[in-house]
């Protein structure tokens, strides 16, 4: 070997020294996919019923979707008659509904039914009997409420008060949902669902 390949080796002697990690043959390292599935997430909650449970019981659904009990303390929820609005067959507040509307008035029987200038209002039957929302799909159901349309039917009468103030309809449509999951477990109940009255007062202009 003649002195001019003495630099070349020495060159290679000292890449090998200084950059171990380049002469090594290591193996490819696995792609990092999960084969996992994730779990969804129902807002902390063990499942979306949970959770739509939770977001009925804090959104005040059963205020007015819930008959009342009259006691000395005032009105508590009926449970037996849990989210099925106003009964059909209890008549209308009886109130001088010219002299309500007049003034600007809101009066209310059983927080189910609600007097003001826009007429009467009755909360409806929220449980999955055909005669609430038994027949009802998710998105008729998110349609109903973000647009605060009747039934979720496009074209349809817009809700009445104390409903269209809600600000249920500023939920995201995963809380949405998880509510409609939830109402598909309630009880269901017959009840038709009572429509609007008219104002007694022409509106003014």
């Amino acid at each position: 070997m003649t002195n001019s390949y003495l630099p070349l080796i020495a060159g290679l002697a000292l890449a090998a020294i200084c950059f171990p990690g380049c002469s090594e043959n290591k193996p490819a390292e696995p792609a990092t996919t999960s084969t996992a599935t994730e779990k969804p997430s129902f807002g902390g909650y063990e499942s979306q019923v949970k959770w739509g449970e939770h977001l009925v019981a804090v959104g005040g659904c059963n205020d007015c979707h819930t008959p009342k009990k009259m006691t000395p303390r005032g009105p508590i929820d009926d449970t037996t008659l849990m989210l099925s609005g106003h009964p059909e067959q209890l008549a209308a507040p009886d109130v001088d509904r010219k002299a309500t509307e007049g003034k600007g008035l809101v009066v209310t029987q059983d927080f189910t039914a609600w007097v003001g200038p826009w007429g009467i209002s009755y909360s409806a039957n929220l449980t999955p009997d055909e005669t609430g929302t038994g027949n009802w799909t998710e998105s008729q159901f998110l349609y109903a409420i973000k647009n605060m349309i009747s039934k979720g039917l496009p074209g349809s009468r817009p809700l009445m008060p104390p409903m269209s103030m809600m600000p249920v309809k500023n939920m995201t449509d995963d809380e949405l949902k998880a509510v409609f999951a939830y109402l598909r477990t309630v009880k269901p109940i017959k009840n038709h669902s009572v429509q609007p009255t008219a104002p007694a007062l022409a509106p003014k202009k």
